[in-house]
């Protein structure tokens, strides 16, 4: 039987994300059938319940992973860090 392996990953909230969540980051182990942002979300929202009106409407979220702007499509790979913001205004 083959084990399912995962890889740390950070996830850091910024504004009202964060203000919600009531945390800045978090530290998951990312298991292996895990491969996109848009996966990832989906299983950490399945995982703990205080994710689940946060992350209701993941269209209106940015992700950065390892700094690189992405969407909900990219590859986790061997990522480090993702980072998840509302997007920025300006004025």
């Amino acid at each position: 039987m083959t084990a399912i392996m995962s890889h740390q990953l950070k996830i850091v909230y910024f504004a009202w994300v964060r203000e919600r969540l009531g945390r800045d980051q978090d530290n998951i182990d990312c298991p292996e059938n895990v491969e996109t942002v848009g996966q990832l979300l989906e299983f950490i929202r399945s995982e703990d319940v205080a994710y689940e009106d946060v992350f209701a409407d993941i269209e209106k979220l940015r992700f950065a992973l390892d700094q690189d702007f992405v969407g909900l499509d990219a590859a986790i790979d061997t990522a480090k860090e993702l980072a998840i913001f509302p997007p920025v205004t300006g004025g």
